[in-house]
């Protein structure tokens, strides 16, 4: 049968709509791009703040590492963090900061051991509800001439080092949940070591390095006694 001209029209009219498809956007991830630059004292940093958390606490083997993705999360980078599990702008209604507060085996990350600090905690809180935007370059206000401990090295380490060196999941068989614990690995020179990058030492913390001003203050910090101050 042969289609007059107008009906042909209509037909390839017809055909074209139903293969042009809408874009795969996920509606939960914002833009990936990094907002880079300095940020005000009531903001959250998501590089130095937030990101250390999910590296050390989550994004290991046998979790929501790239090898395992248990339930599907890999939470190594902003993409893979904002991929699913974050509602911008809304942290009680985003997956992944409700799982914190969870009881047993739903609690994340699971070790009742060591989890997350309430500092931790808020600083996941904050961002997210800032917009979970992918701030970089933004620890602008690190003053390497300010160690002591319970302020400046405790946190540090806690963002950094404690999910993956704490009583139940002791990588490397070390331990940094205490100051104690800490201050043996000063001792044995594997913490500066370590956190240096210097060759013969295992470069800590996995994925990345700490900000040339936290290397000194933690340099600072130990050459000056390394005090529980």
């Amino acid at each position: 049968m042969i289609l007059n001209p107008s009906l042909r029209w209509l037909v390839f009219m017809f055909l074209v709509s139903n293969c042009i498809h809408d874009p795969l956007v996920d509606p939960e991830s914002p833009g990936e791009n990094p907002v880079p630059g300095c940020i005000t004292d009531d903001q959250i940093c998501f590089e130095s703040s937030v990101l250390p958390i999910f590296v050390s606490s989550c994004a290991k083997p046998g979790c929501h590492d790239a090898q395992t993705h248990e339930e599907g999360y890999i939470l190594d980078s902003y993409s893979n963090i904002v991929r699913k599990g974050i509602k911008p702008g809304n942290a009680n209604d985003s997956e992944l900061y409700e799982v914190l507060f969870k009881d047993g085996e739903d609690r994340m990350p699971p070790s009742p051991d060591a989890p997350l600090t309430q500092a931790q905690k808020d600083s996941i809180k904050v961002w997210i509800n800032q917009g979970a935007k992918n701030t970089t370059d933004c620890n602008c206000f690190c003053d390497e001439n300010q160690f002591g401990y319970a302020a400046i090295i405790q946190p540090l380490v806690n963002r950094n080092c404690v999910g993956c060196h704490k009583p139940g999941s002791l990588g490397g068989n070390i331990d940094l949940s205490t100051y104690s614990a800490v201050k043996v690995q000063v001792d044995n020179g594997k913490f500066l070591g370590s956190v240096t990058h210097t060759s013969g030492y295992v470069a800590m913390p996995q994925g990345g390095k700490l900000s040339d001003c936290e290397i000194t203050q933690i340099t600072n910090w130990i050459n000056a006694g390394a005090l529980n101050n």
